[in-house]
């Protein structure tokens, strides 16, 4: 994972609480009302300088937090102007750890990623590809501290096919049984109530604090298909949907209580 150039030695950062943020920023796009689907669909192919107007005011929204998982962004194509989101993101925020995971690459156009934001150092940082019939979808597996006490952030985009989602929600239920404290979160393109968080939800133990939240569309949300889900060891403080329509998707905020075994580093 980049980090600063003056990093120093690591010290153990003993905290108890840890505020997350998910967020499906559209590459920078700012969506209010359906019409601009059309209208401004040459923003998700050419670069325009008020990308970067809307990102900074989406940064000052992450500076808040401490963990941060991106959906939608880019890591440097055409369109973003050469510019890796992730990594803007990362700088305008103040955050020293951020990485990110490219899982469909179209030529120069388009470097669709995920990223993740991070004020604490991590002990590593797994990709993986998620199964589907179209290939392109990810999960960055973030990991805090050694061993089976890890504390593990799984940051998903899944498919639109209901098909596609069965498939990767099996996958990661394989991913999220090999650890104990566990966070998943993303945009799922399902509901609470669906098959898909109900197959997640009988495989593992899992839990969805905040249940049926709308997120979708951002200026009339209608659907909650944004989640963070839990883990039985990881407290959950408190969790909202954020009235920050600086996307088409509205961000999901938790703060979490972590098990004393899991032991943060910063700089």
């Amino acid at each position: 994972m980049p980090e600063s150039a003056n990093a120093k030695q690591i010290q153990p950062v003993h905290q108890r609480t840890l505020r997350l943020l998910s967020y499906n920023i559209q590459i920078g796009i700012k969506t209010r009302r359906y019409g601009q689907y059309l209208t401004h669909s040459w923003k998700h192919l050419l670069h325009h300088t008020q990308r970067f107007d809307n990102l900074d005011r989406i940064a000052q929204l992450m500076s808040q937090y401490d963990v941060v998982g991106v959906q939608e962004a880019d890591a440097g194509s055409a369109r973003s102007g050469f510019v890796n989101i992730t990594q803007y993101l990362a700088t305008a925020a103040g955050f020293p750890y951020w990485d990110d995971q490219t899982n469909r690459r179209i030529g120069r156009l388009a470097q669709h990623s995920l990223g993740v934001l991070s004020r604490y150092k991590p002990s590593g940082i797994t990709e993986h590809k998620l199964p589907g019939r179209i290939p392109g979808r990810g999960a960055m597996a973030v990991r805090y501290g050694k061993g089976a006490e890890s504390l593990v952030i799984l940051i998903v985009h899944l498919a639109l096919s209901r098909r596609g989602r069965l498939n990767q929600f099996d996958y990661i239920s394989d991913l999220v049984n090999d650890y104990r404290h566990v966070v998943l979160m993303g945009d799922m393109n399902c509901r609470s109530d669906s098959d898909e968080i109900e197959l997640l939800l009988n495989k593992t133990l899992m839990s969805e604090p905040l249940h049926g939240m709308n997120t979708f569309p951002s200026w009339r949300p209608r659907r909650n298909i944004d989640h963070i889900l839990v883990t039985p060891t990881v407290e959950v403080e408190r969790a909202e949907v954020l009235d920050y329509p600086l996307s088409d998707h509205l961000p999901v905020a938790m703060e979490v209580v972590l098990p004393k075994s899991i032991e943060l580093h910063t700089v």
